[in-house]
């Protein structure tokens, strides 16, 4: 009886560390899927605050809420089945998704180049709260809408990352990448969007140290914001010039990648201890031309379509 019952300690033991190590290992890989999928977190991020801009404070935080629970929803209720589904019945199609997916964030990081360069505010500029009651519903659909396509870039490149695992495993992956993703970009958003108000507080403190904070706060939000818009270009065209020259390799066009790659590699091996820090930085300055350069055309063809539309009507 007590063997027995050893035995089943033991067992139960054994499988407690198989468990352990499957949850290590969902871990790594929702952590890997998350990680690529960096540059359109940045973007989610810095474009999000702006659909609050013009409402009281008191309604800040409600909105981004309302926002993040329809962001969530279109990851694990639309986006994750289609995803799954793909993955499991026709996984050649992945690639050219991941490509089509990497074309968008390309245009995205070059019409915001354009829009910056030609000093008129872009696609996703939101005006101020104007009248109605129906105005933060409309706003907060508006941002949810937007955030569909950005989320679908997301799952997408995480699946890519995860597509060799079994499929519960790409699942329950998947679903921490959605959860862990949503949190993180709406948790800084509302951090964000409060920077000011805390400030302001602060600012209106007895102490002098409280309000050289609190003004600093107040004003560095602006900079923030510019800080993060930036870096969101850069990391749209460095993702999204990298899905293209991965999958145009694993569709037997080379070339662009092996370039890159090889001059990686010669960077790599040409510079000693920061060989590798360099060699990175060589695969992503060719990844964000290619971005660039592929954004750029797919920017002039639509202001083409753009104005042959606007001349027919």
């Amino acid at each position: 009886m007590a063997g027995g019952l050893v035995a089943l300690l033991d067992d139960i033991a054994a499988l407690a560390k198989v468990a352990a190590a499957s949850i290590d290992d969902v871990g790594a890989a929702a952590g890997r899927a998350s990680a690529k999928a960096a540059g359109v977190v940045v973007d989610d991020t810095a474009v999000t605050p702006r659909y609050v801009h013009g409402f009281t404070a008191d309604r800040e935080l409600p909105i981004i809420k309302k926002i993040a629970v329809g962001s969530l929803r279109n990851k694990l209720l639309f986006i994750l089945p289609a995803a799954l589904l793909f993955s499991q019945f026709v996984p050649w199609l992945l690639t050219p998704l991941l490509m089509i997916g990497g074309t968008y964030l390309c245009y995205e990081g070059a019409e915001k180049i354009w829009e910056k360069l030609a000093g008129h505010s872009g696609g996703h500029d939101v005006p101020a709260a104007m009248e109605g009651d129906d105005h933060e519903s409309t706003m907060v659909s508006g941002a949810i809408r937007t955030d569909f396509i950005l989320s679908a870039e997301i799952m997408v490149i995480a699946l890519d990352e995860v597509s060799s695992e079994p499929f519960v495993s790409r699942a329950v992956i998947l679903v921490v990448v959605a959860i862990v993703i949503t949190l993180l970009v709406y948790g800084v958003v509302g951090l964000i969007v409060k920077m000011d108000d805390m400030g302001l507080a602060l600012a209106e403190r007895p102490s002098p140290g409280a309000q050289r904070i609190g003004r600093a706060l107040v004003a560095g939000m602006p900079r923030l914001l510019a800080i993060l818009s930036t870096v969101g270009i850069v990391a749209m065209l460095w993702v999204g010039g990298h899905i293209l020259l991965v999958g145009a390799d694993k569709l037997g066009w080379h070339a662009a990648y092996g370039l890159v790659h090889h001059a990686e590699e010669a960077v790599h091996d040409a510079t000693g201890a920061l060989g590798g820090l360099l060699g990175w930085s060589v695969n992503t300055l060719g990844s964000a031309l290619v971005g660039a350069l592929v954004g750029a055309v797919v920017v002039l063809i639509a202001s083409r379509f753009h104005r042959g539309e606007t001349a027919a009507h």
